[in-house]
């Protein structure tokens, strides 16, 4: 395959540029228009206890009693008359959009708790009808705008809440684009070192990025896609392209400085760096396809942004790059200042020399690196977890105003009550009642109210369970109240129920990701390597990067500190999607670079290269690559960290801290290190996985195994 790919850009690369230049532009005029097609939300468990429970609601009522708006109003005195007039017209301004059922205040109801403690402000609290979170989101806005010129009334609530991420979202993506763009292009110029080479990620991320848009209008067309994996597919299709285009373009450079004419620099450059790529892009794609295996449609559509993102960026450099290259030839150094070239083909210089001081001695730099990373990953023994609320949001937006005057000026208001749904009949008052009292002696349980009938052979009461919906006092409640006996179902919904069922789904569906991820891991990269040993130590790596990543993000965002520097307030916990999210990326982009690393390894050996010298000159050849690579792609995601919600903050500095930390401590030191250590034992495996390796013949640099080099057995 790899043969025809190069034999195609020799012999039909105007061809292949053509088509690639009609691919994105049908792919900008089709694709383009995404963001206005996909969905709010996605944070839920659909099959989860919570969901059924407010879908019963929602049918005896009409009404989602999972979302709502909440208009805080100013006012000078609750009994002033210009204030209940002022009031009134706030009640007929949200009862008449199309999608809110009804409206009520403290005039309607006389209810205490929808007072402020000095009296000074009221709520008003709309019901959205039986409209999905789209509709709900479009209305939430519509009311931001009727209301934006009254400085009395500021709104929020749930549906305001998810509204207002995805407005920042959006305007965050653009930002993130603007930001990371000029750095990235600057950098560009530094490690292509000319500014014809520069351009050529940009023309891959470009082909990526506008292709993922138009993939993700076919699925979203057949499955409902979530608004972020936008985020995604910019940060990771932009990363991977200059990542790919990196590793052929210093390729193709090396070849043709090695006296290669340019056809067969770009036949050569095909078989070993597009080799690497194709193996890259297949760890990448099956560590992202894991999070497709969640009931979270947020992490879904991640994992099917992040495959379609992956398969574009590996397409689009193994087949589009290597015709630009050929077109180019020895033009690819063109605009290059003489300051800036250097011999590609080098086999010494820094990184040389840092192997052999790692392999030299081994066993202190293994040590010391791996504790130094054990050490990072201690403060993921604390972790605790919360999930998408108002307060993801900056401290200015008008959800996150209207949630914190709730819970610091309205004693009343309840912070996060189980809503019990029960399902009786209206003449069996009684029981239900009698159900109630059982609730009132959980432990935990401050106060029940009055069982209402609402219809359809529906009950609802509410128990008071704290003001904090994610403490583990607050869970523990509403297990409690689960676990209790009735003469009819019932269930348990709310923020604490939505709380727990999204953490059981996520906890229930990890293991099958983790074992998916795990064993196509191996199997790649014996494919690639024909050890048993090194895919082994390879997803051991990972997960020590994995644990200090996860480490720095408890320090960082659970224990608050940087909140100066990245502009956020802490909430004492990390947003339960997002670690799920980062082990897929961070699992997948570790994997990317150590085959990076390992390809050229392996190159050297199968060469003839004795171990510690295959693998000093493997570091050699990929290191400066890999961190250039590392540092491009950190900004590409990193940017995120500008984002003004939290859990896109955590996606953004967890990307940049693990990347940083795989390519620096884990293969720059902990991999070489490991590798001096076991010698030739890294090549080992059992005699019929040689054999089926040798059958297979999948190498990069010579045959899968060659003749007069001992391999343990």
């Amino acid at each position: 395959m790899l043969d025809w790919i190069a034999r195609l850009a020799n012999s039909r690369a105007w061809v292949v540029v053509g088509i690639a230049v009609a691919f994105t532009a049908l792919a900008g005029a089709l694709g383009g228009p995404v963001a206005s097609q996909l969905h709010q939300g996605g944070f839920t468990n659909p099959k989860s206890e919570s969901e059924a429970a407010t879908r019963s609601l929602v049918a005896a009522t009409g009404t989602r009693a999972d979302r709502n708006v909440i208009a805080l109003v100013r006012i000078d005195s609750i009994d002033s008359p210009a204030a209940q007039s002022e009031v009134a017209q706030v009640v007929s301004t949200i009862a008449a959009d199309k999608d809110v059922k009804a409206a009520f205040s403290y005039y309607q109801t006389h209810d205490p708790s929808l007072v402020s403690r000095n009296g000074r402000e009221t709520l008003v609290i709309g019901l959205f009808k039986d409209v999905n979170d789209d509709a709900i989101g479009a209305a939430s806005s519509r009311l931001q705008d009727k209301f934006k010129n009254d400085h009395a009334v500021t709104l929020g609530g749930v549906g305001t809440t998810f509204a207002e991420v995805q407005a920042n979202v959006q305007a965050d993506l653009g930002r993130a684009e603007s930001l990371a763009f000029p750095i990235l292009f600057l950098l560009m110029l530094w490690v292509f070192r000319g500014a014809v080479a520069a351009l050529l990620p940009l023309m891959v991320g470009g082909i990526t990025v506008l292709g993922t848009f138009l993939g993700l209008r076919l699925v979203n067309a057949e499955t409902p896609l979530s608004i972020f994996a936008l985020n995604l597919a910019t940060g990771l299709g932009l990363g991977l392209s200059i990542d790919y285009s990196l590793f052929m373009v210093s390729r193709f450079r090396e070849e043709l400085a090695a006296g290669r004419s340019v056809p067969e620099a770009v036949r050569v450059t095909v078989r070993t760096a597009g080799r690497t790529i194709l193996f890259s892009s297949l760890t990448v794609a099956a560590a992202l396809a894991s999070l497709t295996v969640f009931p979270l449609n947020f992490l879904f559509s991640m994992g099917v942004a992040g495959v379609i993102v992956v398969a574009l960026a590996a397409t689009t450099a193994l087949l589009v790059l290597p015709s630009v290259l050929r077109l180019l030839g020895t033009r690819v150094n063109a605009l290059a200042p003489r300051r800036w070239q250097r011999n590609e083909s080098s086999n010494r210089g820094f990184w040389y020399s840092l192997s052999g001081f790692v392999m030299r001695r081994p066993i202190i730099v293994a040590l010391a690196s791996g504790a130094l990373l054990v050490a990072f990953g201690l403060p993921f023994l604390s972790i605790k977890f919360n999930s998408v609320d108002a307060t993801t949001l900056p401290a200015t937006a008008s959800a996150r105003i209207v949630d914190t005057a709730v819970k610091s000026d309205f004693p009343g208001q309840r912070g996060a009550p189980a809503i019990i749904v029960v399902k009786a009949g209206q003449d069996r008052g009684a029981d239900v009642a009698a159900f109630a009292d059982r609730v009132r002696q959980v432990s935990g349980v401050t106060s029940v109210g009055q069982p209402q009938y609402v219809g359809s052979g529906t009950w609802e009461l509410d128990a008071d369970i704290g003001k904090e919906p994610y403490s583990t006092a607050a869970t523990t409640t509403l297990r409690d109240i689960r676990s209790l006996s009735a003469p009819f179902p019932v269930r348990a919904t709310g923020l604490t129920g939505y709380f727990v069922d999204l953490q059981k789904g996520l906890l229930d569906s990890l293991p099958l990701a983790v074992v998916l991820v795990t064993i196509t891991t191996l199997l790649i990269l014996f494919l690639m390597t024909g050890s048993v040993i090194l895919p082994i130590k390879s997803v051991l790596m990972n997960l020590l990067t994995l644990s200090a990543t996860f480490g720095a993000l408890v320090f960082i965002f659970q224990y608050g500190n940087f909140q100066g520097l990245l502009d956020y307030k802490s909430s004492g916990a990390l947003e339960q999607s997002q670690p799920v999210l980062l082990f897929a990326i961070i699992f997948g982009l570790s994997t990317d670079y150590g085959v990076f690393l390992l390809a050229r390894i392996k190159e050297a050996r199968d060469g003839g290269r004795a171990n510690a010298e295959a693998v000093a000159l493997g570091l050699q050849r990929t290191g400066r690559i890999v961190t250039a690579a590392a540092l491009l792609l950190c900004v590409a995601i990193g940017a995120f960290a500008t984002s003004n919600i939290v859990f896109m903050k955590e996606l953004g500095v967890g990307t940049v801290v693990g990347v940083l930390v795989d390519a620096s401590i884990v293969r720059a030191l902990l991999v070489p290190s490991l590798m001096g250590i076991l010698g030739e034992w890294n090549w080992w495996a059992p005699r019929f996985l040689r054999r089926l390796h040798l059958r297979l013949g999948i190498s990069e640099g010579g045959p899968a195994s060659r003749p007069g080099v001992s391999i343990p057995a």
